[in-house]
């Protein structure tokens, strides 16, 4: 059953995501005694910034043109080269070096 969500309603929800695990991180490692308590409030506080950062990626990206800062970066250009050097491959495909 799908629920409709609007997109202001999901960057809210994300948000009160990130507030948690940032809030729950540092209540952690504030109480905690060991050192495996401490590292995992760190995961939590780590989880919270990449929350942070997923949220916030639209707006950097329209703010700094990113794609013209980094073009070559991503999956995409990636996968483009992957494609281009399995069709250069194929048998019968020009460029091969076959005559």
């Amino acid at each position: 059953m799908d629920i409709p969500i609007s997109s202001r309603d999901f960057r809210c929800l994300q948000l009160a995501c990130v507030a948690l695990g940032l809030v729950a991180g540092s209540i952690i490692i504030g109480v905690s005694v060991s050192k495996a308590a401490a590292a995992l409030g760190g995961i939590f506080i780590g989880a919270a910034g990449l929350g942070l950062l997923m949220l916030a990626y639209p707006f950097l990206k329209a703010r700094f043109n990113l794609d013209h800062i980094l073009p070559n970066i991503g999956v995409r250009s990636s996968l483009a080269t992957v494609s281009r050097t399995l069709e250069k491959l194929k048998p019968g495909a020009r460029g091969t070096g076959e005559g």
